[in-house]
């Protein structure tokens, strides 16, 4: 069973949290490379302040604010080396980071996106939500059989370089859905998001929230976190 070092890490800047993440994986790498046998992934919980992210595939047409714009919603704009387009992360929203060695998985990519899917349908289902994935589209939907109300509350983007992941899912818990109304997310316009406050009508314990993805997590992955 593998390890994985958890790191919870609150209401923390994205440039900041991007910076561990690249420790982290660099101390993966290298245990990778000099084949540890007591190899140790690790798995970042926190929050960001106000910030929207652009995947490496990603159209900056897709973010709606110009520069002052931005200013004035105290938000940021960042290009990431992530898969994917543009995103928002800002308070109240569930991110995590995984940074694992999928060889030691035994997981391809493809496999590795739909593990995370799972921890989160599996995570919503305790709040009798019904998560479910978009043919073509990662992350996590609901209602995706109605074509006028399909919406996101889970949103997936990734990076692997010599099978070790970085960056990972960004879960919408009490998060302000209005600062999605400023950029076409993912890069579609024509399907809304979400998040569990909206879909269940009052503000949702965070704690309690990261503590039931971190329990599914574990198990989905069937990993020792400590």
């Amino acid at each position: 069973m593998q390890k994985i070092k958890f790191h919870n890490i609150g209401l923390r800047d994205y440039q900041e949290t991007w910076d561990l993440q690249e420790q982290f994986f660099q101390e993966v790498l290298k245990q990778k490379e000099t084949n540890d046998p007591n190899l140790i992934h690790h798995l970042i919980f926190c929050e960001h302040p106000h910030v929207y992210t652009l995947g490496k595939s990603g159209d900056e047409h897709n973010l709606l604010l110009n520069y002052i714009q931005l200013q004035a919603k105290n938000a940021q704009f960042i290009h990431s080396n992530r898969g994917g387009d543009i995103t928002y992360h800002g308070p109240g929203q569930l991110v995590g980071y995984p940074i694992l060695s999928l060889n030691h998985f035994g997981l391809g990519l493809k496999e590795y996106i739909h593990k995370l899917e799972e921890v989160i349908i599996k995570s919503l289902d305790q709040y009798k939500i019904k998560g479910e994935r978009l043919d073509g589209a990662t992350g996590v939907w609901l209602d995706v059989e109605s074509s006028r109300n399909i919406r996101k509350i889970c949103a997936i983007g990734v990076r692997s370089s010599h099978w070790v992941t970085m960056h990972g899912f960004a879960l919408n818990v009490n998060t302000d859905l209005n600062y999605f109304e400023y950029i076409n997310p993912c890069g579609y316009t024509d399907k809304a998001v979400t998040s569990l406050e909206k879909e269940i009508g009052r503000k949702i314990n965070f704690l309690e929230v990261s503590n039931n993805v971190l329990d599914e997590f574990k198990k989905v992955f069937d990993v020792n976190i400590n």
